[in-house]
């Protein structure tokens, strides 16, 4: 999510401290895609202005990586909304519309179940390993093995 504050710069009109408080209001939803109403308030722009920054082709539904445009989420269907992440809204406001001071904090995501299990099985291997060092006597050498330096070269 980003997090920013902005200044009001006679290279830019508009009123940036609305913009600010668009920005921070997206940063505290709980959704992690905006759509383009959302994007339209933040950036403090008309519908018709984002679709044209929006980096989109009628002949290709996930167009490559434009540094130049904003560009949505990874659609599956053309009749998809828009979508679009946080952080590219801010790049976009700060590269390419000059926004001053656009900071993009990233928060920890709440805990998954895949990350549960993984701290499960870390604490387990700590605690083998707590035991193993407990132990008093070093490991023993596996002795019914030849050494491998007896042999002679035929």
């Amino acid at each position: 999510m980003f997090n920013g504050s902005l200044k009001n710069s006679k290279d830019f009109p508009g009123n940036f401290v609305e913009v600010n408080n668009e920005i921070q209001s997206l940063s505290t939803s709980d959704d992690t895609l905006i759509g383009i109403e959302e994007v339209q308030r933040s950036l403090n722009r008309s519908r018709a202005s984002v679709y044209r920054y929006t980096n989109t082709d009628a002949r290709n539904i996930n167009p490559a990586f434009n540094p130049r445009k904003l560009n949505p989420e990874y659609r599956t269907d053309q009749k998809d909304p828009l979508l679009f992440h946080p952080n590219e809204v801010a790049r976009f406001a700060k590269d390419i519309l000059r926004i001053k001071e656009v900071n993009v904090e990233v928060l920890n995501s709440p805990s998954t179940v895949t990350q549960n299990v993984l701290n499960s099985i870390l604490e387990e291997l700590r605690a083998i390993r707590t035991h193993l060092e407990q132990t008093s006597e070093p490991p023993q050498p596996i002795t019914n093995h030849k050494n491998l330096n007896d042999r002679s070269v035929a």
